[in-house]
């Protein structure tokens, strides 16, 4: 299975050591094709490159993917991109939202019926939310 994982670079890298984590859990599954969201180098710049190389190569591999995992506490635009589009795709799409006071979740997310919206409060929820999601996808 090849997962495309989806989390904050340029909307901030605060979670950057939870998106690590979040990937390690994903290995179990299948490869994951984004694991540089996981990179503590990266920076909310991002990686090098252009802009339209970057998006042509996410755009690449998330239609190469055969799910969408993505991490949405943060508010991202490209995430919010990316999750759009793998709804037009009819891809398996698994959001994952860390309550919190602070950052209210999108309805555009929540709202959604093309997403499994899961939320949790630590890592350790993590691994029955994929069991969940992998048995169904």
């Amino acid at each position: 299975m090849k997962i495309y994982f989806a989390g904050s670079i340029r909307g901030g890298r605060d979670d950057t050591p939870l998106y690590l984590q979040i990937i390690r859990q994903l290995s179990a599954y299948g490869s994951v094709l984004t694991e540089h969201i996981g990179d503590s180098e990266l920076s909310a710049l991002g990686e090098g490159g252009g802009d339209k190389e970057i998006h042509d190569r996410d755009i690449s591999w998330l239609r190469e993917a055969d799910c969408l995992v993505a991490e949405v506490t943060t508010p991202s635009l490209g995430v919010g991109y990316e999750v759009g589009r793998a709804v037009e795709w009819g891809k398996p799409i698994l959001c994952l939202y860390r309550r919190s006071t602070e950052r209210a979740l999108s309805a555009m997310i929540a709202g959604s019926g093309s997403v499994r919206l899961y939320e949790y409060e630590s890592t350790a929820d993590i691994d029955e939310i994929f069991r969940d999601f992998f048995s169904a996808a």
